[in-house]
């Protein structure tokens, strides 16, 4: 990618899968430290650097500054209960007023209240946490502290009242930080590792905030699609939607850059595809897009949400045995099954824009699509079919560029969001899908589907 004479390029890719071991799901977070030392001696000489990652997880440190463990995954089926626990106990309508976050089972105040955190002095999410390994220093950086449900949506401080009601240690929640805020120089063990120092930028640390942050868009009529392992679909504003209606249709209120708000619900995303190419091994990706866009449209349709889905294992299994309890014909053939994934992802991606505009009050003109499922033509091309909508497709990067742009602005190489956003658009060729095909099938398969979720 070029930018405005500037190249972004990849340094360094490497794996990041979880480890099962006898106290469940973690990630290998010394694994993940060191690809990341490694990523960094090999970029060269840089003068800044920036951590985003997913979400929700977390570490714990002791009185010491030493980590008491790897963080668990959030796949890990520690919380199960625990959500509805809690909404029995305080009512999911005071934790809706507070947070402004959907009830996922994975979220992190559901994580912290199945965690023993007798001997934990700091809860650092794992960007922060990586920060923490190359600074030393201790902090939680906003747009991804808003994702744990224990963060005032209005004041954008720790939700204090909520965490001591909850029976949570108020110590264990570390000073919060802005995008743009220096983190400080790297460690001298860290520089060492590397060669050299540098400083530490607090970027927009969710990757979707990131992402979101790097969306090409030239005003503000738009709705996004953040799409990778997850699909973050919403639109962007300038305040919080507290309303019970909201709450209902399980729409979240993350903190984005600039003060504005990321108004969206969590898809499963490509986490199907994904799953499914693991089973079936040596399967060509590229072949399977190619074949799916042949077969017969609308043949099966799972809800890409259902709790089956969730967890790692064989996913066709899953998939087949869910039409099959809707009362449909399970897919017969590997481009079949893919068919079925995308357009029930398309659907997924046309329910969340819809309401997210119902609900927000906030027309939009056009979807980006942004993330590694942008690379997907098929994808893209049934999501502008399912919303009725052009859909944007790129950038792919969009996660490390909307990085990039925060450092950038941080030193003074970039003025706004506005100026980030119109050097977004121009580091690489964006695609545009119009919209086609008859757009009253979509109606019907959206019918379908919906019929579907009340039978779950």
């Amino acid at each position: 990618m070029v930018w405005d004479g500037r190249t972004l390029t990849e340094a360094h890719r490497f794996p990041n899968g979880p480890v099962r071991t006898p106290g469940g799901l973690h990630w290998d977070l010394r694994g993940l430290y060191r690809e990341v030392l490694h990523g960094l001696r090999r970029a060269g000489p840089v003068t800044s650097i920036g951590v985003d990652s997913w979400a929700v997880d977390y570490g714990l440190l002791d009185s010491s500054g030493s980590l008491l463990g790897d963080p668990v995954h959030y796949r890990d089926e520690r919380t199960g209960g625990i959500a509805e626990r809690v909404a029995a106990e305080i009512g999911a309508e005071t934790l809706y007023d507070v947070a402004g976050l959907q009830v996922l089972p994975f979220n992190t105040v559901y994580q912290l209240l199945a965690d023993d955190l007798g001997r934990a002095a700091t809860m650092l999410l794992v960007p922060d946490l990586i920060a923490y390994l190359l600074t030393g220093e201790i902090g939680a950086e906003v747009t991804n502290a808003s994702t744990t449900g224990l963060l005032d949506v209005r004041t954008r401080s720790w939700a204090t009242g909520l965490i001591e009601r909850l029976g949570l240690p108020a110590r264990i929640f570390p000073p919060l930080r802005r995008p743009g805020d220096p983190i400080g120089p790297l460690l001298p063990e860290a520089a060492a590792e590397i060669g050299r120092t540098c400083r530490v930028t607090a970027v927009a640390s969710h990757d979707t905030a990131s992402a979101v942050a790097a969306v090409p868009a030239p005003g503000p009529r738009f709705a996004y699609v953040s799409c990778g392992t997850w699909s973050l679909a919403g639109v962007e504003l300038p305040a919080p939607v507290l309303t019970e209606a909201g709450r209902a249709a399980n729409f979240t209120n993350e903190a984005g850059i600039d003060g504005t708000v990321r108004y969206l619900r969590n898809v499963m995303g490509l986490w199907l595809l994904q799953e499914s190419l693991r089973a079936w091994p040596g399967a060509g990706l590229g072949g399977l897009l190619e074949a799916a866009g042949h077969e017969r449209p609308f043949a099966a349709l799972v809800d890409p949400d259902a709790p089956v889905f969730l967890p790692p294992g064989d996913m066709p299994s899953r998939i087949a045995a869910e039409c099959r309890r809707t009362g449909q014909e399970p897919p017969s053939s590997p481009p079949a099954l893919v068919r079925c994934v995308l357009e029930s992802l398309a659907l997924g991606h046309r329910r969340a824009i819809r309401q997210a505009v119902a609900l927000s009050g906030h027309d939009v003109e056009t979807v980006h699509l942004v993330g590694g499922g942008s690379r997907n033509a098929l994808l893209c091309r049934l999501t502008a079919d399912a919303c009725g909508l052009p859909v944007v497709a790129g950038p792919a990067e969009a996660t490390a560029l909307g990085n990039v742009l925060v450092q950038a602005r941080a030193a003074g190489e970039v003025a706004g969001l506005a100026e980030m956003r119109a050097l977004a658009a121009r580091v690489e060729p964006l695609r545009r899908y119009e919209p086609s095909g008859d757009a009253s099938a979509w109606d019907e398969a959206e019918a379908r589907l919906e019929s579907a979720r009340q039978t779950a």
